[in-house]
């Protein structure tokens, strides 16, 4: 993964907070674990030894994963962002047109999309779709069941 990945910083603080957790409290206690399983005997044959293995394998694998993305984020600073079309940290109000329903959402990264919270992925199909458009513009997006078309009606902070 060395794709940036674009954060706030409340969302870098919350991830090293969790990388730190990971690495001091659950590393530790993946190894005593161990530890403690292998002491009841024969390993081959050692059900919870097994278990306490593959554990600290996925353990590992997502201390590497968030490792590498805290190497590839960066801090987007919400005072730099142009609101006068869609962008990350924006927050858009749009029109179904076939519905007339209208809501807004805020544009973030993967890591802080959160849809009870009116927040939306830049990567998710709507996100995309409305990328770069301004005030007034349609938005054609290819969503799972079918294409839907949006009327901006506001791009905010």
């Amino acid at each position: 993964m060395s794709d940036v990945i674009y954060v706030t910083k409340e969302t870098l603080e919350l991830m090293k907070s969790e990388l730190h957790h990971l690495k001091t409290v659950e590393r530790p206690a993946a190894s005593r674990a161990i530890a403690e399983a292998r002491e009841k005997g024969d390993l081959k044959e050692n059900a919870e030894y097994d278990a306490a293995k593959e554990a600290q394998g996925l353990l590992e694998a997502r201390i590497s994963r968030m490792d590498t993305e805290l190497a590839s984020a960066r801090i987007l600073d919400i005072t730099n962002i142009d609101i006068s079309k869609v962008s990350i940290l924006t927050k858009v109000t749009i029109t179904n047109k076939a519905t007339k329903k209208s809501m807004t959402y805020q544009i973030v990264s993967e890591k802080e999309a959160d849809l009870k919270q009116q927040k939306i992925s830049v990567t998710s199909p709507i996100g995309k779709g409305l990328l770069g458009k301004k005030v007034g513009d349609e938005a054609e997006v290819i969503a799972p069941n079918g294409k839907i078309t949006f009327s901006i009606d506001n791009i905010s902070i």
